[in-house]
């Protein structure tokens, strides 16, 4: 009962992040306690019996992990310039502390902003504050638009800055992306993010994108898309009715469990 509350919890979850931006649902493993066979006596083997001898006794079942589930979602055209999507297995990179060389993290919620910093540039950064990461070339690095230049992004992620009247357009770099590689390994934050435990190296978990055999990207950028949440909602509902019936279930057999053992405890031999 316990590992089925834990469930609802996470279905609570998917469903009130069921209209968020770049929400990724999240799925659970369960796995059996502990199982033991308790013997009969061979007496108890009668002709007709159909199951074997010995009663199982098994101890329920425990929530192993929750699981982040990395299928695409439905792409929304918004024609804000500053809303970018991914297509294909990829995540963008930022910083939560506005260091470079600070605590990496990951998302897919697209809606970016252009803040203004103490130059009169604008920086690119989440809806919630935290620094996109580009790579220029010489590294990783945060995007900067130039005061006067509207961001332009291309399919493959290449970042330039363009002005009006003739301006020549600025090259900005390229906006880093990762592939996710054991999504199992990754874990949920604050602000539809995902980071990574300490305790285990990043490179076992993201990895920088791979091309196709051909040469070709396999991940593409939508600049004027959000993505939709993958949650569906159909889904979650007949699920959230299964779990409330085993729950049930589990609740009858325990009270039953409970009225057998008080009629033994009045038992007189």
């Amino acid at each position: 009962m316990g590992a089925l509350q834990q469930k609802l919890d996470m279905m609570a979850d998917n469903f009130a992040n069921a209209n968020t931006v770049g929400y990724k649902r999240k799925t659970s493993v369960f796995e059996d306690l502990l199982t033991s066979m308790n013997p009969q006596l061979t007496d108890f083997n009668q002709p007709g019996r159909r199951t074997p001898l010995g009663i199982t006794n098994g101890w329920g079942a425990r929530l192993v992990s929750i699981q982040t589930d990395m299928s695409q979602g439905a792409l929304s055209e918004t024609g804000n310039v500053n809303d970018v999507a991914i297509e294909g297995n990829g995540l963008f990179e930022v910083r939560t502390d506005g260091d470079i060389n600070g605590d990496r993290a990951f998302t897919r919620h697209g809606p970016f902003q252009l803040m203004p910093d103490a130059n009169g540039d604008r920086v690119l950064v989440t809806n919630s504050g935290q620094r996109v990461v580009g790579d220029d070339g010489n590294g990783d690095q945060f995007i900067v638009v130039p005061a006067g230049y509207e961001l332009s992004i291309a399919e493959d992620g290449t970042l330039t800055a363009v002005g009006g009247g003739g301006t020549p357009p600025i090259p900005l770099g390229r906006l880093k992306l990762v592939q996710v590689t054991n999504p199992e390994l990754l874990r949920a934050v604050d602000d539809n993010l995902f980071g990574i435990p300490v305790n285990i190296n990043p490179d076992n978990v993201v990895r920088d994108i791979a091309l196709l055999p051909q040469g070709e990207a396999n991940v593409f950028v939508r600049q004027g898309f959000v993505e939709q949440s993958n949650v569906n909602l159909v889904e979650e509902m007949s699920e959230l009715s299964m779990v409330l019936r085993a729950y049930q279930l589990s609740a009858r057999a325990l009270s039953s469990s409970e009225q057998m053992m008080g009629l033994a405890n009045n038992l007189r031999g």
